[in-house]
């Protein structure tokens, strides 16, 4: 069997990644009780600054559809209507799908929040966003979208995407969240 750990490693980010340390395996208990404290700290971070923000509704999709992107220019339409509709736009704060939808929400003069994430490589905040937060840790991120949000718009996206939507209708289902929408935009 041929050994793909070297190749594994060269996709591993180089510097202090505590999440991908801390899931390695136990660790001490001074260690893991600092990587706790960090992630109780990035969670008031996501709620004092998020705490304020009316009522939102998030919107996912891929990070790669350029602005020529039919997708791309219909979120930048259904972020102009949520705004208008008087909530918040939250999205994941990067390029693609997210851009569309906080620059609809920006340019409409709404609320535009961009919940990005810290990644060794892609993610870069989009120039849309009144107010943008970054963390560290996906989980927490995640979170703060179910948290703050009365539903949730999904586009065509990859992993992350689908990742956050399975992660919704889990919730659904283990009665976790209740009243909570989902629309799969172009489900077809």
């Amino acid at each position: 069997m041929p050994d793909i750990s070297k190749d594994y490693k060269a996709f591993t980010p180089t510097g202090s990644n505590k999440e991908a340390e801390f899931l390695e395996g136990p660790h001490s208990r001074w260690k893991e009780l600092k990587f706790l404290l960090h992630v109780f700290w990035e969670f008031i971070y996501g709620f004092r600054k998020l705490h304020f923000t009316g009522p939102c509704v998030t919107v996912f999709g891929s990070a790669r559809f350029s602005e020529t992107n039919d997708y791309y220019k219909l979120a930048l339409r259904m972020g102009q209507e949520i705004s208008r509709l008087g909530f918040t736009v939250i999205t994941g704060g990067g390029p693609g799908i997210m851009e569309a939808a906080n620059r609809g929400a920006f340019e409409a003069g709404g609320i535009s929040v961009g919940c990005n994430i810290e990644l060794p490589f892609e993610q870069r905040p989009n120039p849309y966003q009144t107010k943008s937060l970054t963390f560290k840790y996906f989980f927490v991120r995640k979170m703060m979208f179910v948290k703050y949000s009365l539903g949730f718009i999904i586009f065509p996206g990859g992993f992350g995407t689908f990742d956050e939507l399975f992660e919704a209708l889990t919730l659904i289902q283990t009665r976790k969240i209740r009243n909570f929408p989902i629309i799969l935009f172009d489900s077809k």
